[in-house]
């Protein structure tokens, strides 16, 4: 068969597997209380996927590779994050800190008697290390699918460009149901303004993390990425945020300013990856 078209049925065969199981993956959402069977969903797709199309799971790209290339796909974006908080800190978009976050986390790690800054940083260790081992099995099950399987297949027969446009509009609109029906997102900002700028910076994000993937050929440096991403936006500087009546326009993944900035590194990114792989498709 042309290597071109079986490309093109394998891409095929796992999105079909994917809309499949997103709707079973959907249901278990409001079984369960929690996003993890949804993101599960991704790696059975891809998983029959490989069955059906006769393709080695080896190929997903399981090596670890580089410590140093796994160390900076976690920090990337926690740099990305600070720099994007800080710049809502200085200019109004909210205020550091949030003393109520600090006081509810005393309670809850029964640590009354510490102090705020003990807190928070004994609070971000915890997040960043036991939360982060934690979430790796589901995001893994997402990550096999769209870095693992979805972003090498389309490097086979379209460019970086192509690459991370498609990757990274087919990953944000798994997500769009969501935003829609109000389980994710906020509900102070327009429906159209917050699947803007979390299309924009989930695909800035994907710009980034199909770059390191091609670059390395593992799928874990993704994982790294994405967990570290979740973690420290969710868990430490958007609830350690106080926020007034403007912030939603700014903060968190549906605001405007983790977007932006988001999109200034995955230029970066994008324009290495367009030198760099330029010729994919065409020595497929």
């Amino acid at each position: 068969m042309n290597s071109t078209k079986d490309t093109y049925i394998t891409l095929a065969t796992f999105l079909a597997f994917v809309i499949a199981f997103y709707f079973l993956g959907f249901w278990l959402i409001f079984r369960m209380g929690q996003a993890t069977p949804l993101m599960l969903s991704v790696g059975a797709a891809t998983i029959l996927t490989c069955l059906v199309r006769k393709k080695s799971l080896s190929e997903l790209g399981w090596k670890w590779g580089s410590w140093k290339v796994q160390w900076k796909s976690y920090l990337i974006p926690f740099a990305i994050a600070s720099v994007a908080y800080l710049l809502i800190w200085s200019f109004g978009g909210g205020d550091l800190y949030n003393s109520e976050f600090l006081a509810d986390k005393k309670q809850s790690y029964n640590l009354s008697e510490w102090n705020d800054l003990s807190i928070f940083l004994f609070h971000l260790f915890l997040v960043a290390c036991i939360s982060f081992i934690m979430s790796i099995p589901s995001i893994l099950g997402e990550e096999i699918g769209w870095r693992g399987l979805l972003v090498p297949e389309l490097s086979k027969i379209t460019s970086f460009t192509g690459v991370v446009l498609v990757s990274g509009i087919l990953w944000s609109a798994f997500h769009w149901p969501l935003i829609f029906l109000g389980l994710y997102g906020n509900s102070d900002t327009s429906i159209y303004y917050q699947l803007f700028f979390f299309t924009l910076f989930i695909t800035s994000t994907g710009t980034i993390m199909a770059y390191i993937r091609l670059k390395t050929d593992s799928v874990w440096t993704a994982v790294m990425y994405h967990g570290a991403s979740n973690i420290f936006i969710q868990k430490v500087f958007t609830p350690i945020t106080i926020t007034n009546e403007n912030s939603s326009y700014y903060i968190d993944e549906f605001g405007a300013v983790l977007a932006l900035v988001a999109t200034v590194v995955a230029f970066a990114y994008w324009r290495k990856g367009v030198k760099e792989f330029s010729s994919l498709a065409q020595k497929t």
